[in-house]
């Protein structure tokens, strides 16, 4: 799938979500009231390599990656145990290969806060992920609802 095909599903599939680009990447928060600044984090989109984040060698021809976060519990029911986070700059150690096409990775930097990602995922690869994503985005939502009461 294409950028725009995912960024479509994404909006279209989840209410509330708006998109934003900013740093370097297109990023999906779910902010139905437009009640904060940005809203919460729910995914991103990113095609480029940035100065702390080169893990998935993302500077390949037609190469993006899909994130996002998800529970701890279907992170290592998926994944295995999550990852110390690394150092400024570096990738965290699961064995993984982050570079590899169409496959449910720990996210190379955020994998210790439960995000995962998807480099170039096709049409059945986005259905697959549903379920993470449904629980992904009662996540946010949970999360918006608690700090729009703060």
């Amino acid at each position: 799938m294409q950028k725009k095909e995912i960024s479509e599903y994404i909006l279209d599939q989840y209410r509330g979500v708006v998109a934003v680009d900013a740093w370097g990447e297109q990023s999906f928060f779910y902010n139905p009231d437009r009640r904060l600044p940005r809203g919460v984090y729910f995914a991103t989109l990113k095609d480029k390599d940035g100065d702390n984040d080169k893990g998935s060698n993302l500077s390949r021809e037609g190469v993006l990656r899909f994130n996002f976060g998800i529970s701890k519990s279907s992170y290592e029911e998926a994944l295995g145990k999550r990852p110390a986070r690394p150092a400024a700059g570096g990738v965290v150690n699961t064995g993984h290969n982050f570079t590899e096409l169409n496959t449910l990775l720990p996210h190379p930097v955020y994998a210790w806060m439960s995000w995962v990602c998807v480099l170039n995922p096709d049409k059945a690869m986005i259905q697959e992920l549903e379920p993470l994503l449904n629980e992904s985005y009662d996540l946010v939502v949970k999360k918006y609802a608690k700090r729009i009461k703060s």
